[in-house]
C-alpha cells in the first residue's frame, strides 16, 4: 500500500510534518511504515523559464542557443533538444542546481547530477532546460511528457515558478506495511484517519454529493443475487453520454503516486476511488449486456470463461460470476471478461461496487491462477456499508470532471445489513493487561479520534463496522496503548501466581505405563493413525465386526492410508514383522497410541479417540511373561486386587487356545494372548509371537497413586500347603477365587508353587498346589479358627470337583 502525502493532506489539512516525523509516528501508533521517497530528492534550483528566441549553434548543426526568461533575468541555453520552440514554458535548472538523473536510462545516482555553467562548443550555457526523465520520473507518472526531449509546461504556469512545485514534486509517497485484519488501512481514506488520530488533527473525509438525472435505473437495468452469502450486497449505478478524455493533472499524479498508470477519466476515476476508498469497482458496457440484465450466481462444474488478459480459465461450482441475461461477463471480485471489454466507442456504462464473501474470492483467485489489485482487496473481507458511498463517489467524480450524464438512482441488492459492534468499556481491566493507568476519558478521547462511538449511560464502545479488528476487550486495550504510546509504558517484571508444574493424572497413568515396558525390555515404536481397509483381512477380522467401521479419509495419499485405524494391532504386527525379515532376535516393542472409533456413519461429530498400551514382542518368553508384564503395570498403578482372565474371549486374530480377556472389577480393559498363527503368516512372522492390549481410559478409573502406610505385623502369620486333583476345565483363577472369596478377614496372601501332569495323576486331571497364609492384625490365630477357614476353602473347591490329592 502507497500514498503520497499531499493526499493524506487532502482529508488532514492541518498536517504539517515532515517525512521522516510521519514515518516514526505512524509506525510507533501501529500503522508501520516500511519507508519513504521523496519526489523532490536531488532537484535544486529549478524554476519555471519562458523560451523568448532560439538560433542555430554556428559549430553544431544538432545544437541550438536559446535566450530563456526565468523570472528574475533572462539566460543563455545551450541545448540539443529538438522538440521546443519560442513561447515555451519550459522547467530550468540554474547554475548550481541538481537534477536527479539523465537520459541514459539507468539508475539514478545517489547524490543527483550538478548542474555549473559552462561552455558548448564554444559557446556559454548557464543553465539546463529538463526533460521529466531528468527529474527523476517517466512518462508513466506524466503521460504527457515526450518520450525523448524537454517536457513542455502549460502555457499559463507562471515564469520563475518553483518548477518542482508546478510539477507536483514537492511530495513523498510512502509505502506501509498493513496486517490482513487492518482491511480499512488498504485506502487512502483509512490511512488519513490513522494520521489524522496519531497527529491529533481534525479528519476531514470527502463530502459525497448526491448526483444524478431525473431517470431512474431500474428502468434502464435489472439486478439479481442469487448466493447473498458470497455476495452480501451489490451496487449499480449507470452512466450515459460517456465522454472518454484523460483525466486531470491532479487525479494523475495521485495514481501514478500510487503505482497505478492514468489511462483516461473512466478508468482512473475507477481507481481512483479504489485507492481512496480500499473499495474495487467495475464497469461494464451496458450495450454488451444481454437483455439489460445481471445475475450474480455460481458457474457450473466445468465451465470455462476468458478473462479480460485473453487467458481461458477453468470453473467450478465454487466460483462466483457476474453474469448477464445470457452468459458470464465477469469473474466475481477477480476480473471483467474479454466478451464484455470496455472500448472507446462505450456510450453507456455500468458501475459495479459490490461486497464479496473474502474467503471465496481467495479461493476462486487459486483455482482460476489470477490474482488482481481488486482480488487482493477483496480476500480480506471488505465492509459492506462502503459500497455505497464509494460508487456516489465515482458518480460525484464523473460529474465534476464533465466525463458522463449519471443516471438517477442507485440499484442496492443489500439483505441482511451489517450493523456496528457494541463492546463494554472496562478500562480498569485494560489497564490491568497493559501494566498502564491511563485515564477512562483519555482513552475514550483515543476511541472517538479513530470514529469509535462511546455511550456512557450504556458502557460501551461502539465499533462502526468498517472495522472488523476490534471483537473483545483486548483489542480495545491495543488500540489505547498505541496512542497512549508503547515508549511510555512503564516497564515491569511479569506478575503471576507461583505454581508447581506437574502431569495431568492421565499422563501420570501413561508415564507409567512407559516406564513398566522399558523396564521389561521393550522399546517404543511409533505407528501411522492411518490404515488401509485390507488390514482387517489380514487380521482375520470377521465381516461383521465392529472393528471394520472406520472414519474414512477425504483426501488420503493413498488406498494403504484411507481409513482411521480401529484397532493397534496392525501397526504393532507391522512393526513386529519388519523387525523378524531384519533378523533381529528377541524383539519387543510397545506404543501408547490412539484408535478412532466413529460414534456413527456418516460423521455428524468427532470419532471416540481413545488411547491404547499395546505390548508384542516375539523370541524369548511366553503367554505368561506377558501376563507378568501386565501385572506390573497394574501393580504400579495401584491396581493390586488380581485380574480375572477369561479364555472364552473369542479373538479371531489370537491363537484360539492362548487368549484371553482382561477383566478387573468385572470390566473388561484389554486382552492378550498369542497371535494366531494365520495372523503370522499374513505378517510374514516366523516365530511364536504374543500381543497385549490395554483400554486407557477403561483402565485408569481403576487406578490409583495413593499409598497407605501398614505398621509391620505384630502377631505371627500361619502357613498352609493344599495340594489338589483338579479337572484340566477348570482354571486357577477359579481356584483362586474361591481362596479370596472364603479366606475372609485372616487371609493375607497365597501363592500358587506347583501345577503337575503325568503318569501318577489320572487323565484328563492335574494337580495343583497352593501355598496359603493368614494372619490376624489384633492376636495371634490359634489353630481352631485357621482350620474353619481351610474348611470354607475346601469345601468351596469341592464343589468345583476339586478333591485334595492324598
Amino acid at each position: 500500500m502507497n500514498t503520497p502525502l499531499s493526499w493524506i493532506k487532502a482529508y488532514v489539512p492541518d498536517l504539517d510534518v515532515s517525512a521522516q516525523e510521519y514515518t516514526d509516528a505512524m509506525t510507533l501508533t501501529g500503522t508501520k511504515v516500511e519507508g519513504y521517497e521523496c519526489l523532490d530528492k536531488n532537484l535544486e534550483k529549478i524554476v519555471v523559464g519562458q523560451i523568448l528566441s532560439i538560433e542555430r549553434h554556428p559549430d553544431a548543426d544538432k545544437l541550438i542557443i536559446c535566450q530563456v526568461d526565468v523570472g528574475t533575468e533572462t539566460v543563455q541555453i545551450v541545448t540539443g533538444a529538438s522538440n521546443v520552440k519560442t513561447g515555451d514554458k519550459v522547467p530550468v535548472v540554474l547554475d548550481g542546481g541538481k537534477v536527479a538523473g539523465g537520459h541514459d536510462g539507468g539508475p539514478l545516482p545517489e547524490e543527483g547530477i550538478k548542474i555549473k555553467k559552462g561552455k558548448l562548443r564554444g559557446i556559454e550555457s548557464c543553465g539546463m532546460m529538463c526533460s521529466i526523465e531528468e527529474l527523476g520520473f517517466s512518462n508513466e507518472m506524466y503521460p504527457d511528457a515526450p518520450e525523448s526531449g524537454i517536457y513542455i509546461l502549460p502555457e499559463d504556469t507562471k515564469t520563475g515558478a518553483d518548477a518542482v512545485e508546478v510539477l507536483g514534486l514537492h511530495d513523498s509517497v510512502f509505502e506501509y506495511e498493513i496486517t490482513s485484519n487492518r482491511v480499512d488501512c488498504y485506502s487512502v481514506i483509512g490511512i488519513a484517519r490513522e494520521a489524522a488520530a496519531t497527529f491529533h488533527k481534525p479528519f476531514i473525509p470527502p463530502v459525497v454529493t448526491a448526483t444524478g438525472n431525473s431517470e431512474d435505473i431500474n428502468d434502464y437495468l435489472k439486478v439479481t443475487v442469487e448466493d447473498s452469502c458470497l455476495c452480501p450486497r451489490y451496487c449499480a449505478r449507470m452512466v450515459k453520454n460517456i465522454r472518454l478524455a484523460p483525466s486531470p493533472v491532479w487525479m494523475q499524479r495521485r495514481l501514478a503516486a500510487c503505482g497505478i498508470r492514468p489511462i483516461n477519466n473512466i478508468v482512473d476515476i475507477t481507481n481512483y476511488v479504489m485507492e481512496e476508498y480500499g473499495q474495487p469497482m467495475h464497469a461494464f458496457d451496458y450495450e454488451l449486456l444481454a437483455n439489460h440484465e445481471i445475475i450474480v450466481k455460481c458457474a457450473k462444474e466445468g465451465d470455462t470463461f476468458q478473462t479480460l488478459d485473453g487467458q481461458e480459465r477453468k470453473l467450478d461450482g465454487t466460483i462466483l460470476m457476474i453474469n448477464d441475461g445470457e452468459k458470464a461477463v465477469g469473474i466475481a471480485g477477480i476480473m471483467g471478461g474479454e466478451n464484455s471489454k470496455i472500448t472507446d466507442q462505450v456510450k453507456t456504462m455500468v458501475f459495479e461496487s459490490a461486497c464479496f464473501d473474502g474467503t471465496n474470492i481467495r479461493l476462486s483467485s487459486k483455482k482460476v491462477g489470477l490474482r488482481t489489485d481488486a482480488s487482493g482487496k477483496f480476500e480480506k473481507g471488505l465492509d459492506p456499508n462502503n459500497a455505497e458511498e464509494a460508487i456516489n463517489r465515482a458518480c460525484q467524480l464523473i460529474e465534476e470532471l464533465g466525463a458522463g450524464e449519471v443516471v438517477g438512482g442507485m440499484i442496492d441488492v443489500y439483505q441482511s445489513k451489517r450493523e456496528g459492534k457494541r463492546l463494554p468499556f472496562e478500562p480498569d481491566k485494560m489497564n490491568r493487561l497493559l501494566g498502564t493507568e491511563i485515564e477512562p476519558d483519555t482513552m475514550v478521547g483515543y476511541f472517538k479520534r479513530l470514529d469509535l462511538g462511546y455511550d456512557k449511560a450504556a458502557g460501551e464502545i461502539l465499533i462502526p463496522t468498517f472495522r472488523q479488528d476490534l471483537n473483545c476487550m483486548a483489542d480495545l486495550a491495543e488500540e489505547a496503548a498505541r496512542f497512549f504510546g508503547y515508549d511510555k509504558i512503564p516497564v515491569s517484571l511479569p506478575t503471576g501466581e507461583a505454581t508447581t508444574g506437574k502431569l495431568s493424572y492421565k499422563l501420570r497413568v501413561e508415564e507409567v505405563a512407559r516406564e513398566v515396558a522399558e523396564f521389561c525390555g521393550f522399546s517404543q515404536g511409533m505407528t501411522y493413525s492411518f490404515e488401509s481397509p485390507k488390514v482387517f483381512d489380514r487380521l482375520l477380522i470377521p465381516k461383521d465386526s465392529p472393528l471394520r467401521v472406520t472414519v474414512n479419509i477425504l483426501n488420503p495419499l493413498g488406498e494403504d492410508f484411507s481409513v482411521m485405524r480401529t484397532s493397534p494391532l496392525h501397526g504393532m504386527l507391522n512393526s513386529l514383522s519388519t523387525n523378524y525379515n531384519r533378523r533381529n532376535k528377541n524383539v519387543r516393542l510397545y506404543e501408547l497410541a490412539n484408535i478412532y472409533l466413529p460414534k456413527a456413519l456418516p460423521l455428524t461429530e468427532l470419532p471416540d479417540e481413545r488411547m491404547q498400551f499395546t505390548l508384542g514382542f516375539y523370541g524369548d518368553g511366553d503367554f505368561f511373561d506377558m501376563k507378568g508384564v501386565i501385572e506390573e503395570f497394574f501393580d504400579k498403578t495401584g491396581m493390586h486386587e488380581k485380574p480375572h482372565y477369561d479364555p472364552k474371549s473369542g479373538k479371531t486374530f489370537l491363537h484360539p487356545g492362548r487368549q484371553a480377556d482382561i477383566v478387573y472389577d468385572g470390566v473388561t480393559i484389554g486382552y492378550l494372548g498369542e497371535v494366531h498363527p494365520e495372523v503370522a503368516d499374513n505378517y510374514k512372522i516366523g516365530d511364536r509371537s504374543y500381543v497385549a492390549v490395554i483400554d486407557m481410559p477403561s483402565m485408569i478409573p481403576f487406578t490409583s497413586f495413593d499409598r497407605k502406610y501398614t505398621g509391620i505385623a505384630k502377631y505371627p502369620a500361619v502357613s498352609r500347603d493344599i495340594s489338589m486333583v483338579v479337572p484340566k476345565e477348570i482354571l486357577v483363577g477359579q481356584i483362586e477365587a474361591v481362596i479370596q472369596q472364603r479366606g475372609g478377614k485372616i487371609l493375607e496372601s497365597y501363592e500358587l508353587f506347583d501345577i503337575y501332569e503325568g503318569s501318577q495323576i489320572l487323565s484328563g486331571y492335574k494337580s495343583v498346589a497352593y501355598s496359603i497364609t493368614f494372619r490376624s492384625g489384633d492376636h495371634t490365630l490359634e489353630e481352631q479358627e485357621v482350620l474353619t477357614v481351610m474348611k470354607k476353602i475346601l469345601n468351596g473347591l469341592q464343589a468345583l470337583g476339586i478333591e485334595l490329592r492324598a
